[in-house]
């Protein structure tokens, strides 16, 4: 048994902040009271106890390629299949791209991130060898496969079903680039077998202006519109929503990450959270491609907290951005019954981490001041980091 006490902990859906102790037993939180005092103790005065991270939306295959095509456009840099990132993957070695991988993930480790949500590019193979690079390491990744077929207008569908079916046997879901590289009818057989295998289906959509007028141009539908129609159950980016995709968003109950960092790397624009939060949508937030960006989700929700105040010029709550890496994935069915993800209760897993208090405002404390020192423990069910 473990006690973790006299910590201010950020409990429950909403991240109520209070000073009181958490036992655990055996990876679960078998009572939360300021009395419990039992086994090992772990001292957390003067730290918060916060739910660990989930990233919603990473690349780390490309943690092989740090930094490079900055000035080029988006498309060149990771429009599949010809993009920088995509040619760096296929003539990386597969011992240096796992290496590169386990390196990524014990940065998100040391940053509080106990599960991440990737987009896995090679089909198969590329699943197996993200597997690989994550044995023994303490984190869940959720892995979206995607295979090279679904980028040809010829496909035989047939071909593309099968395919789809050999990647469920061994991934989490399905995740194609975008629009701009996959027809309708792929995009739709993509949803609805992952549909029956009670998978993640998800694609990048609205990513920018560009995007969204050809989508209009070719189909009279925006690419957030045509996300929501072939029945994906996740929409990643939502930067540049047209006419009422946010309206369609809020009815479907799709989930949606935000990658504000990524988009301002891009110079695609900033996402319209505020507007997001207002009609009740919980986004999820990631930290997108690492060749452009850490891993790290404070300086994620650093940066979105403040660049949302500076767009709207208006005050918008830390505690509502620490939900986006945090309890959010709770509030919506559609990836609640895919994403394993505990929030601070009892009988709940222990997916947690400790961190130095170094501000009264606890959230702000997170957000604005913390660093990987200032991480004590982290804690993912049983092991203890």
């Amino acid at each position: 048994m473990i006690t973790i006490a006299n910590g201010t902990v950020l409990y429950g859906i909403d991240l109520i902040a209070k000073n009181t102790n958490i036992l655990i037993d055996d990876g679960k939180i078998i009572e939360i009271s300021e009395n419990v005092v039992e086994g090992e103790i772990i001292d957390a005065t003067d730290c918060i106890v916060c739910p660990s991270f989930l990233n919603a939306h990473t690349h780390i295959g490309d943690s092989i390629v740090k930094d490079i095509g900055d000035a080029k456009s988006i498309d060149e840099i990771v429009k599949p299949p010809n993009g920088l990132k995509h040619i760096a993957l296929k003539e990386s070695s597969k011992d240096d791209l796992i290496d590169s991988m386990k390196s990524t993930m014990w940065d998100m480790i040391e940053t509080g991130t106990t599960h991440f949500i990737d987009y896995r590019e090679g089909g198969v193979e590329g699943v197996k060898l993200l597997k690989k690079a994550a044995r023994d390491i303490p984190i869940n990744p959720i892995i979206l496969g995607r295979d090279n077929i679904f980028f040809d207008e010829d496909s035989d569908l047939s071909k593309v079903k099968i395919i789809i079916r050999k990647l469920l046997k061994v991934c989490d879901g399905i995740a194609p680039s975008g629009f701009g590289e996959i027809t309708d009818e792929v995009a739709i057989l993509i949803a609805s077998e992952c549909e029956k295998k009670g998978k993640i289906s998800s694609i990048h959509a609205g990513e920018h202006d560009a995007s969204q007028i050809d989508s209009l141009e070719k189909t009279e539908k925006t690419e957030i519109q045509r996300g929501i129609d072939c029945g994906f159950n996740q929409l990643v980016h939502i930067v540049s929503p047209y006419n009422n995709d946010l309206d369609l968003i809020a009815k479907s109950n799709i989930n949606i990450v935000s990658c504000p960092r990524s988009n301002g790397a891009f110079s695609v624009g900033i996402p319209p959270l505020l507007d997001i939060l207002e009609r009740g949508i919980k986004p999820l937030i990631g930290t997108d491609n690492v060749m452009i960006n850490s891993p790290n989700i404070f300086r994620e929700l650093e940066y979105t907290l403040k660049i949302m105040r500076a767009f709207y010029e208006t005050y918008i709550s830390p505690k509502d951005i620490l939900k986006m890496a945090t309890t959010n994935v709770n509030m919506n069915a559609n990836i609640k019954t895919k994403i394993n993800k505990s929030i601070i209760q009892e009988e709940n897993f222990a997916e947690l981490f400790i961190a130095k208090k170094i501000s009264k405002n606890p959230y702000l404390s997170l957000i604005n001041r913390s660093e990987t020192k200032d991480i004590i423990y982290s804690m993912n069910k049983d092991k203890l980091i």
